[in-house]
C-alpha cells in the first residue's frame, strides 16, 4: 500500500452480507415473542400473503417464492404444522405435491407477526427516511435488479478452472 493511501473499503458483497444478518437478527428477536423465528416468519407472512390473493401454494411453490430451498421449506412446514399454525395437505392434482394453508391460529399469529415486522422494518429503514421514502424506494428497485440478475451456471471442475492437463 503505498504512503497516504487508504485501505481498500469493505466490498459490496460483504455489507450485503452483513445487513442480511444484521436484518436476520432483528427479525428473529422481534417475532420471537410469538413463537417464530425470522425463517418460519418469511414462510406464514409469504403464505399468508398468498392465501389472500386466492392461491394454497405447494411446498414448492412456497419455497420459489421465499427464496428458501424445498428441503428447509418442508422442514419449516413439518415444525409449524406441530405449532398449529399451518396444514399440510396432499394437492388433489398431483400426490407428490404438499399444498400448504395457514390455520385459524396461524392467521392470526401471522397478522401480529406482520405487523411487529412492518414497525421493525420502519425503524431499521429511517436512516433512508422510512417505509416509504424515496430513498428506500431507490434502494429496493437496486435490492430487486441484483436478486432478478441470474446467476451464471457454476462449471464443475474443466480446464478452465484448474489449469493444463497432460
Amino acid at each position: 500500500m503505498s504512503k497516504g493511501s487508504r485501505p481498500p473499503g469493505p466490498t459490496p458483497g460483504f455489507l450485503v452480507w452483513r445487513l442480511a444478518n444484521k436484518w436476520r437478527v432483528a427479525v428473529d428477536r422481534a417475532v420471537a415473542p410469538l413463537g417464530l423465528t425470522h425463517a418460519q416468519y418469511s414462510l406464514v407472512a409469504s403464505l399468508y400473503g398468498m392465501q389472500r390473493a386466492g392461491e394454497r401454494p405447494s411446498q414448492r411453490r412456497l419455497a420459489d417464492h421465499t427464496g428458501l430451498e424445498a428441503l428447509y421449506v418442508s422442514k419449516l412446514a413439518r415444525a409449524l404444522e406441530t405449532a398449529g399454525l399451518i396444514e399440510r395437505t396432499r394437492d388433489p392434482r398431483d400426490p407428490r405435491a404438499v399444498q400448504l394453508a395457514l390455520t385459524e391460529r396461524g392467521e392470526t399469529v401471522t397478522r401480529q407477526a406482520v405487523t411487529v415486522v412492518q414497525e421493525l422494518h420502519q425503524q431499521l429503514l429511517e436512516p433512508l427516511g422510512g417505509l416509504g421514502a424515496p430513498r428506500t424506494r431507490a434502494f429496493t428497485d437496486e435490492l430487486t435488479t441484483l436478486l432478478d440478475a441470474p446467476l451464471a451456471p457454476s462449471v464443475p471442475n474443466d480446464e478452465s478452472t484448474q489449469g493444463t492437463t497432460p
